[in-house]
């Protein structure tokens, strides 16, 4: 992707301006970023997609004053008539389920995909929405299908309501207020309060980022390493040959304490370990995902990568799908390519080294990749 061309889905910015002027600074009202947008999914679609084992979706309804919320997946008689208001469906990862939706979700990869995450849509009735709230995370709105009213404001007192199901704000204060119509979009940083409301029957697509919590990244990379350090060999056990007797047993050791620390640092001084470990963790699939394998054999015309594959790379790694590989020299160069365009021609395969092809054809017969016709 060229960073320095504009793009209408930007409003005229280019990536680089809309990254150094917005991106977790300050919101963006783009109207038809998308011009004369027909979405990709049909209510009957999604309603389909939400009847699905292993499709994340909720139904959040407000009766009488009172938040209602349930997990699915849902029947369609599950859900209400469609002419009831004040209801939404919200189905998560629709970009994992259609190729369309994914195409879409590739428009905003002038962000790192390490912190791309997922495509939700919700489906409104009128009246419909899921309350004043905020996201901890980046967010794209786009508007597919009728009209919705969003209120949004920088808000001070983060303060929840007590007693329900859902994050609402206690005190909502808006400062703006835009009525989005199909191929409009709002961007909004975390933590930027907003409330949408359908005036109608409304579809909204949200595009969503990672952001992991500094905690949940240190406890998900001491897992990998603990995983590494056990595979080391025959385990180095902890001797206290000059330990004396003691009269209160229930003090910690001094030197166990130096044990304890000099694993993790041997753990973390292994070359690389640290890399590996992040790169395996930002590229491992969610749990509710799963390949069809197929497509195996050599790839005479080209290959490309499977909507649900993860693939990253870092200096020394390309990292697909939680699994790591060393890279380097030329087959490295053509690994980042199908890493950044998720694709490889026929022509560019030609410049594979046999290694590369034996490795880009177990993917294939493992589903993370498919031959591709040009």
């Amino acid at each position: 992707m060229d960073i320095q061309q504009p793009l209408s889905l930007l409003g005229g910015l280019t990536p680089a301006q809309f990254m150094r002027r917005h991106w977790q600074k300050k919101p963006l009202l783009v109207r038809q970023a998308i011009p004369q947008f027909t979405p990709p999914v049909l209510r009957s679609e999604l309603f389909a997609l939400a009847a699905q084992e292993g499709v994340e979706s909720r139904l959040v309804q407000l009766a009488k004053g009172a938040w209602k919320l349930r997990h699915g997946p849902f029947q369609r008689r599950a859900l209400p008539a469609l002419q009831q208001p004040d209801w939404t469906l919200l189905v998560q990862g629709v970009d994992l389920h259609n190729d369309a939706v994914h195409a879409l979700m590739q428009q905003f990869r002038f962000v790192p995909e390490a912190r791309l995450d997922d495509l939700m849509i919700s489906y409104a009735s009128p009246g419909g929405g899921v309350g004043p709230h905020f996201d901890s995370y980046d967010v794209f709105l786009l508007q597919a299908h009728g009209r919705r009213r969003w209120r949004i404001g920088r808000q001070k007192d983060l303060t929840l309501r007590d007693g329900i199901p859902l994050k609402v704000l206690a005190q909502f204060e808006p400062e703006e207020e835009f009525v989005l119509e199909p191929g409009d979009m709002l961007y909004l940083p975390p933590r930027y309060a907003h409330d949408g409301i359908a005036e109608g029957e409304c579809m909204t697509y949200s595009i969503g980022f990672r952001a992991p919590a500094r905690a949940e990244l240190a406890q998900e990379l001491l897992v990998r390493l603990a995983e590494d350090a056990a595979d080391e060999g025959s385990p180095l056990l902890y001797r206290d040959a000059q330990q004396e007797a003691v009269p209160q047993p229930a003090a910690i050791p001094a030197g166990l304490q130096d044990f304890a620390r000099d694993a993790l640092a041997r753990a973390l001084a292994q070359p690389l370990v640290l890399e590996r470990a992040l790169g395996e963790y930002l590229t491992e699939p969610k749990p509710s995902v799963w390949f069809q394998p197929g497509d195996a054999g050599v790839m005479l015309e080209g290959v490309r990568l499977d909507r649900r594959s993860r693939m990253m790379y870092d200096t020394h790694h390309v990292f697909i799908n939680g699994e790591s590989y060393r890279a380097a020299g030329r087959d490295a160069t053509l690994m980042r390519r199908l890493a950044d365009e998720r694709r490889l021609s026929a022509r560019e395969l030609a410049r594979a080294s046999d290694d590369a092809l034996e490795l880009l054809s177990s993917w294939c017969d493992a589903g993370w990749a498919h031959v591709w016709a040009e």
